[in-house]
């Protein structure tokens, strides 16, 4: 992936294109190289801003989604952006969900894929094992309908960062803080259209979930992709993005009038 890595304020991130802000929010075992589909279909077109969260590096004592959520509100300040569109991947959707709530003059437009935040069978049902590289393989390749999108790089990005006990120890805490923090009873009050992108055969954040999310949202569209998993923008880059470009289209932001 060859962008330029920010770096300001403590953050680093991604900041490419001009127009309307597409802000993404990478999952647990996500990165930055995981949007690269759609940072390549919406970048002549709008502005497409991916911070990197502090997942592995953060004091264990914030590792949840209150601390995530608070390290996005910060960089977020500290851009000075508003009218946002959000879009969030598994953990980042679930980060997306509670910003929203708290954030909702910010956010214009909410696009979630595979998010957490209702349930989520977290690597496959059980917590990632140090220093098994085949059992690491396996709940990678899990996470896509095709196993071959889990490619050697990203097995070994994830067993790498599996096999150290401080980063081990923030997954862990992260995964229990998304299962604790259910957001059935707080969603109803999303109001920002919202997108929600489906893979038909997500193992994680099963089908079920999509519809979960559907009903409870009041202004939402959902759209499932067949032979697609937990990751849909990695596994169809195509269909999604034509999917995304279409709605944002369909759901223009409409600049509100101050009065005089």
């Amino acid at each position: 992936m060859n962008y330029q890595i920010h770096e300001g304020n403590g953050y680093r991130y991604i900041d490419e294109g001009q127009g309307e802000i597409l802000l993404l929010l990478h999952g647990l075992f996500g990165a930055l190289s995981n949007w690269e589909g759609v940072i390549e279909g919406f970048k002549k077109e709008y502005r497409v801003v991916i911070p990197m969260m502090p997942i592995y590096e953060m004091p264990i004592k914030e590792a949840g989604c209150e601390g995530l959520t608070e390290f996005i509100e910060g960089f977020l300040d500290w851009k000075g952006f508003n009218d946002l569109t959000l879009l969030g991947n598994s953990l980042g959707g679930h980060i997306a969900l509670i910003y929203t709530l708290r954030h909702p003059e910010n956010v214009k437009r909410l696009v979630l894929t595979g998010s957490s935040g209702l349930f989520e069978n977290g690597m496959g049902g059980s917590y990632p094992k140090r220093g098994n590289y085949d059992y690491i393989k396996e709940r990678t390749e899990y996470t896509f309908y095709d196993p071959k999108v889990a490619t050697d790089e990203l097995i070994n990005e994830v067993f790498e960062t599996t096999s150290s006990i401080p980063k081990c120890m923030r997954i862990v805490a992260i995964a229990k803080s998304a299962q604790r923090n259910n957001m059935a009873k707080d969603i109803v009050n999303i109001q920002a259209p919202t997108l929600l992108i489906w893979g038909l055969n997500d193992t994680i954040t099963p089908p079920e979930v999509g519809h979960e999310f559907n009903k409870l949202i009041p202004n939402s569209e959902l759209y499932f992709i067949d032979k697609c998993s937990h990751a849909p923008m990695m596994e169809h880059p195509a269909r999604f993005n034509d999917i995304l470009s279409k709605w944002l289209v369909q759901n223009p932001i409409v600049e509100e009038l101050v009065a005089q």
